[in-house]
């Protein structure tokens, strides 16, 4: 096995000018370049680098891809397969930069003269269980990779989907769309708390308009928030209960135990009374340019 290892090794390093412009022309006919997500100059360097960390892997490693001198090559992977997980990649695609290295690397072996049949065999299984090896490794990592970006998008969804707003002085509205979990709560009751402190907030009303259930869990989650909010000094008043909210918190025992209003404007009515204010509807508005003038008048 040592010498039919070692002559696969030098397979390629003698016929590096053969296998790789065959490798680049198959990863261009899979449709590598078509997206516009990787230029050819990148996809000629890759091949070339990988090729030669291959090359070493084969020389000082053998045919198992455990061996730590395949390490280089395995980093090398590793960086291509996070890359093309940013870049919009598809699996298949990704996996491709490997498994069109076969068909290079098994003409080479055809061609040559000197191997036995059984040698050709043991090589042609070798480098297949090789270049597998290698493959699978890739779709591991850009797995990973998809699933890192994945996680880190839904949390910034969640950090916009879930501002906190400045009503009036001392009152916050924290408006929630989509549905409630763990998750979300954590990254809800923060910003919420944060701005408590930094506005210092008597009252946050929490506009639930946009949850479209409100079941157990989601009511549990509501008040982690809400007393936290009155460990921080601030009252919480929840706006948007619907007719239908209100049936199914009823049916199953729900109990908020803090004041609902069923609209947000009701609940900053609440919390204008609250804080000894009010809104008062003007007897009559006065015009901006004046009562006995039109805009056609005034050049406008």
């Amino acid at each position: 096995m040592a010498g039919n290892v070692g002559t696969m090794a030098e397979l390629v390093a003698s016929n590096e000018q053969t296998i790789l412009p065959e490798w680049i022309e198959l990863q261009k006919k899979s449709g590598s370049l078509q997206t516009g997500r990787i230029t050819e100059t990148e996809l000629i360097s890759q091949s070339r680098d990988f090729l030669h960390l291959l090359r070493d892997g084969l020389t000082k490693g053998g045919s198992e891809a455990s061996n730590p001198a395949y390490e280089p090559a395995k980093q090398m992977l590793a960086n291509i397969s996070r890359s093309r997980a940013l870049q919009g990649f598809s699996p298949s695609e990704t996996a491709t930069f490997i498994f069109s290295l076969k068909r290079p690397l098994f003409t080479v072996l055809n061609r040559n003269n000197a191997l036995s049949p059984a040698q050709l065999a043991e090589l042609t299984w070798s480098t297949t269980l090789l270049l597998d090896e290698l493959g699978l490794y890739t779709l591991e990592i850009f797995q990973k990779s998809r699933e890192e970006v994945i996680v880190r998008q839904q949390r910034e969804i969640s950090e916009l989907s879930t501002p906190v707003v400045k009503l009036w002085d001392g009152i916050l509205a924290l408006p929630l769309i989509g549905t409630l979990d763990s998750q979300r709560t954590q990254v809800i009751m923060e910003n919420l708390l944060q701005t408590i402190v930094d506005t210092e907030a008597q009252i946050a009303i929490i506009d639930i308009t946009g949850v479209p259930t409100v079941d157990t869990l989601t009511a549990q989650h509501l008040l982690k928030t809400v007393a936290a909010a009155r460990l921080m000094g601030a009252d919480c008043i929840i706006s948007g209960i619907r007719p239908q909210i209100a049936q199914t918190m009823v049916h199953l025992g729900v109990e908020l135990n803090v004041v609902s209003k069923a609209t947000l404007a009701d609940a900053l009515a609440v919390a204008l009374e609250r804080t000894g204010r009010g809104v008062t509807k003007l007897k009559k508005a006065v015009s901006a340019i004046g009562p006995d003038k039109n805009p056609t008048e005034k050049g406008l």
